[in-house]
């Protein structure tokens, strides 16, 4: 019985998770800010909202006109993280498309280490392994190693599958 015990707690130990947002009906979603192609002259256009269900709606449509093709959105964080985190779990319904999650290990880095998912029209849990989040900057690979920090400062999805498209990703969770 001691032995099924410590067993337990072990497990408990190494399934720990931060959440880094929970969307509910009372979740003040006003710390999400928009960053579109409109920064360099395109015309895509998002909003982030609640639905009523409480799940956040990250939604609108992409353009490529004007050298544009993309959406984003993001939130700054403070996730200090140790040897039991090493993946970012999301909780979402798609619409068939593909998003990149994105990461910053350092809120003013003009870099992002990104890893692309893609969804369905059902819900998925999604979990992205830290290692893997490769770093680019302006859709470009860079020649960096894999993410390897202990600490993340923001967070941001992104759509932008070089093409015209109206989009919907619905989030329940994103947890670490």
């Amino acid at each position: 019985m001691k032995y099924a015990l410590t067993f337990l707690c072990l497990i408990s130990l190494l399934k720990v998770e931060t959440m880094l947002f929970d969307f509910t009906k009372t979740c003040n979603i006003s710390d999400w800010r928009i960053t579109n192609d409109d920064v360099m002259g395109g015309i895509s256009t998002s909003k982030i909202s609640l639905n009523t269900d409480g799940n956040g709606i990250f939604y609108g449509n992409v353009s490529t006109e004007n050298n544009g093709g993309f959406a984003m959105t993001r939130l700054p964080v403070s996730i200090n993280l140790n040897d039991n985190k090493k993946r970012i779990v999301l909780r979402i319904k798609g619409d068939n498309k593909s998003y990149q999650l994105r990461i910053k290990s350092k809120s003013f880095d003009r870099y992002w280490y990104i890893h692309t998912f893609k969804t369905n029209n059902k819900w998925q849990v999604i979990e992205l392994p830290l290692e893997d989040f490769y770093p680019s900057y302006r859709g470009y690979k860079l020649n960096k190693a894999n993410f390897k920090w202990n600490r993340i400062e923001e967070i941001a999805i992104l759509i932008g599958n070089k093409k015209d498209e109206n989009f919907k990703l619905e989030i329940d969770y994103i947890k670490i």
